[in-house]
């Protein structure tokens, strides 16, 4: 597992890790950086239709081994059990937490990141359920709002996250973002 203090301080240096095929951990600080900017959120129509006529719960934290393990069950994934149980970890400590959309009593679509200061880093997302992790995000994205976060850390721009308004930017920009978002004061829970 790794330490969390090391995941922690990772974090607020920019830097986060990814299992390799081989199962080392590697850690990476792209360029350049993706980041959705909270206050330019886009809503595509077609998701706010859907979100209306969803039976879809939001629940945070009840399910993030769940949500994680949901997450690595792909053919492509840089989520191994060291990932798992670290984040699983960090989330028992209070950094890690998940987002998560059920129908019925099933989960059926998220995503989880980890929150310090007034950032919040995206990891992973998945669905089960057409549309599910797009309202996790959204609803994601209405925390962090309504807690007065100023940073949502996507990583790597994605078509599906530039949809939302997710954008790219220097590594020299986001670290001095991430310098004064990690100093504030805010709490996701």
């Amino acid at each position: 597992m790794i330490d969390p203090d090391l995941l922690l301080h990772g974090y607020r240096l920019g830097v986060f890790p990814m299992a390799m095929e081989d199962d080392e951990i590697r850690w990476f600080s792209p360029e350049p950086r993706a980041i959705l900017p909270l206050d330019r959120f886009h809503v595509p129509h077609g998701l706010k239709r859907e979100r209306r006529g969803s039976s879809l719960e939001i629940r945070i934290d009840t399910g993030f081994d769940e949500v994680i393990r949901a997450c690595a069950d792909r053919p492509d994934t840089w989520i191994n059990h060291e990932i798992i149980e670290s984040y699983n970890n960090l989330h028992s400590l209070g950094w890690a937490h998940s987002v998560e959309a059920w129908s019925e009593n099933k989960l059926v679509g998220g995503l989880y990141g980890v929150a310090i200061g007034g950032a919040f880093f995206g990891e992973s997302m998945f669905h089960r359920v057409t549309g599910a992790s797009k309202i996790a995000l959204w609803a994601l994205v209405e925390r962090l709002c309504a807690r007065r976060f100023t940073l949502l850390d996507t990583q790597w721009l994605t078509p599906h996250l530039e949809q939302f308004g997710a954008q790219e930017i220097s590594r020299a920009l986001y670290l001095h973002l991430l310098s004064h978002a990690i100093d504030l004061e805010r709490s996701f829970v």
